[in-house]
């Protein structure tokens, strides 16, 4: 599970961080130019905004993701508690919005909450699919209980490409969420580790899930015809 903050108070946006562990993988960006570029890759399951933001308030960033389409849930953030405030943050397509100062528990209990809405039937606890496990909490698969031997960020590539099931990833969207906008890892690394992992998944007759779209990305899915 992978968080974006955007908050220019620094002191503020770790104490964010720390709420929610080592559970999730958490991005800052602390202005509203910077926070938009980095969601509007569309790798997080969450972005916690501020409104009061510099270079784009939190407002503007809101607008302009819903604007383009790009549909990840959203918790607003703020100093403000007016009502008009939580009305407009709603009404651009916020998701929840929770005022300062906050309780670090009833924050991360809301970001749960939204994130559970936002999957579905998949649950912050688990991820399946045809027999196949996925465990966010201790990062390992398993098939009919036989675990899947998995390394490094192994996980971390088949948890997004399931939770994606059907959907074409690029090779870039599969980087940033995984390695980071800032790594200095070529994204090439990529290759590597979907090789790697078709390996692994191999021994469970699981490989045929994961496809190549040559020149697109990859596809998990069961449909022969991709």
């Amino acid at each position: 599970m992978k968080i974006l903050i955007i908050e220019d108070d620094r002191a503020i946006s770790r104490a964010i961080a720390e709420a929610f562990g080592d559970r999730y993988a958490v991005d800052q960006a602390f202005d509203g130019e910077e926070g938009l570029f980095f969601a509007r890759q569309d790798v997080y399951d969450l972005v916690v905004l501020d409104i009061m933001l510099p270079a784009i308030d939190g407002y503007g960033v809101m607008e302009r993701l819903r604007a383009e389409g790009v549909e990840t849930p959203v918790l607003m953030l703020t100093a403000k508690n007016a009502r008009d405030d939580r009305v407009r943050g709603l009404r651009l397509g916020a998701d929840d919005y929770l005022s300062k100062p906050f309780d670090r528990d009833e924050l991360v209990l809301r970001a749960q909450a939204i994130m559970r809405r936002s999957m579905g039937v998949r649950t912050l606890d688990t991820l399946a699919f045809r027999g196949l496990v996925l465990d966010p909490n201790t990062k390992r698969a398993t098939v009919e209980g036989a675990p899947v031997a998995l390394k490094g960020k192994q996980y971390d590539v088949l948890e997004y490409l399931v939770s994606h099931e059907g959907q074409l990833v690029s090779k870039t969207q599969l980087f940033d969420r995984v390695w980071g906008f800032l790594n200095d890892t070529s994204s090439n690394v990529v290759e590597v580790y979907v090789s790697a992992l078709r390996k692994a998944l191999k021994e469970h007759g699981y490989d045929g899930f994961l496809k190549t779209i040559r020149g697109a990305g990859y596809v998990w899915t069961a449909d022969d015809e991709v």
